[in-house]
């Protein structure tokens, strides 16, 4: 939860205290700007993979792991891992836009998002497979 609310409130402080915007209202801050306005679409995924993954450990805590709400929740996971390799992908539209000395780092930065959403995809994927297989299993 602490995870959440910080990720939140460092999307919607970071760009008040950027260079840039110190002057600007939060209209032109967050409508003028097409970027900041796809990476806010962008963060959904994560919100919503992080809401699931706080639903398959209060299942854990009650020690119903091997039931249909759990894999949905991973099957939503892995979605949310899909759309936000796809969201990086879709975000190289606006490298030309942006500061040439900067397009290094953002390389990077696309490169170890997208690895980190893969690991969590196919994690989810392999979780949904096992927890789906055994999900009969233990209703007998």
């Amino acid at each position: 939860m602490l995870i959440g609310i910080g990720a939140l409130v460092f999307l919607l402080g970071e760009p008040h205290i950027e260079g840039r915007n110190q002057q600007a209202t939060p209209f032109e801050i967050y409508f003028n700007d097409p970027f900041l306005a796809y990476a806010y679409a962008a963060s959904s995924a994560f919100f919503v993979a992080l809401y699931q993954a706080f639903q398959v450990l209060g299942h854990a805590g009650q020690n119903r792991l091997f039931s249909p709400e759990v894999v949905n929740a991973f099957r939503t996971i892995k979605y949310c891992a899909i759309a936000s390799v796809g969201f990086v992908a879709g975000s190289v539209v606006f490298m030309p836009f942006g500061d040439p000395d900067d397009r290094p780092q953002g390389i990077v930065m696309r490169l170890v998002v997208t690895v980190a959403w893969i690991v969590v995809g196919v994690a989810a994927a392999k979780c949904e497979r096992a927890f789906r297989n055994a999900t009969p299993w233990q209703a007998r």
